[in-house]
């Protein structure tokens, strides 16, 4: 059983997280799931396991210029990272943002689930995108 983190483990982890998304280290952002772990946008399928995480973060920074995770709240409740932020980016010359939440599950230092909770439609067009991430027209 993996020690439990505490709280200011979490937050920490969790600013650790938003960095490597700001500097775009995809392989970084991946290594921080478990090897089982899942990312999970609640409008579409879950992604699961460590490299298809990787795969999916290294193919959303496709255009991307840059990218900030503007944390406005985070806090813990009962053992699960809150995460209120807006996302900030640019990609392919074209600036936007989306507010988000973000739920992260911890086993031990690693995140076991993530789950992110936004308006997609709001998302695809502030970058500018007809087609959704999975080819698929929203």
């Amino acid at each position: 059983m993996s020690a439990t983190l505490s709280t200011e483990q979490m937050i920490a982890a969790g600013r650790e997280m938003a960095e490597a998304w700001r500097v775009m280290d995809w392989r970084k952002v991946a290594d921080m799931f478990t090897p089982d772990g899942v990312l999970h946008s609640m409008m579409v399928e879950p992604i699961v396991g460590r490299e298809a995480v990787y795969k999916r973060v290294a193919g959303l920074g496709d255009g991307l210029e840059s990218i900030t995770l503007k944390v406005h709240h985070m806090g813990v409740i009962d053992g699960i990272l809150y995460m209120e932020r807006t996302d900030e980016f640019v990609i392919r010359g074209k600036s936007g943002s989306a507010p988000v939440v973000g739920v992260l599950e911890f086993e031990g230092p690693l995140i076991k689930v993530w789950r992110e909770y936004y308006d997609r439609a709001h998302l695809l067009k502030a970058m500018g995108l007809v087609e959704d991430f999975d080819g698929k027209t929203r």
